[in-house]
């Protein structure tokens, strides 16, 4: 007997807050507005999610890009300043004559540390750009000036008046260069600065 009472009152309770339900409940037009305009909010919140969540990944790529950036082309300056102290060692090697022994014995010092200064620099991602014969590339190499050439194709690195290097494949100093260009009828042993 006691079930019975607590079923009928479970009952009674159940139906009176279905009562209450749709009582509280806002008649067919007002009840779709409300609901379209829940929908319209949390479709801008959910737009407003994914653009924080986009820019937030962006943020992140960039923060990353610019630490590894950073990292490898740290560097660059120091690459710079060394760059000089390798060419003054190159010259010196270049003004030794192979005469005496003293001499000898000097070159064969300077091409050792030269050896290691460069194997130092292809350890830390520094490569040398020698474009000697090679095509004329306005990305890595300066022209100084052009001369006619009746061997070489037009627009080819005749000689390399300074090396160039690049680090980690971006360029820290251009290669000096002097660039073939075509030679003219009856004047191919003229240069332009001969010319001037």
């Amino acid at each position: 007997m006691n079930n019975e009472a607590d079923q009928a009152q479970t009952e009674q309770e159940e139906v009176s807050s279905e009562i209450e339900t749709e009582q509280s409940k806002p008649e067919g037009d007002e009840a779709q507005m409300l609901l379209e305009d829940a929908r319209a909010k949390a479709d801008a919140h959910w737009d407003e999610l994914l653009r924080a969540r986009a820019e937030m990944e962006n943020q992140r790529r960039r923060s990353q890009r610019d630490i590894e950036n950073a990292h490898k082309y740290a560097l660059d300056k120091f690459v710079q300043e060394l760059l000089p102290v390798k060419d003054s060692l190159e010259l010196g090697l270049a003004a030794i004559s192979e005469q005496d022994e003293a001499s000898a014995k000097h070159r064969e010092g300077i091409e050792l540390t030269l050896k290691m200064f460069g194997s130092v620099m292809e350890k830390f991602g520094i490569k040398e750009l020698d474009p000697t014969g090679e095509a004329f590339n306005p990305e890595h190499h300066q022209a100084m000036s052009m001369q006619e050439s009746a061997e070489a194709e037009p627009n080819t690195v005749l000689v390399v008046v300074q090396k160039g290097y690049l680090l980690n494949e971006r360029l820290v100093r251009p290669a000096m260069v002097i660039v073939s260009k075509a030679a003219e009828a009856g004047n191919s042993t003229k240069t332009i600065d001969e010319k001037a």
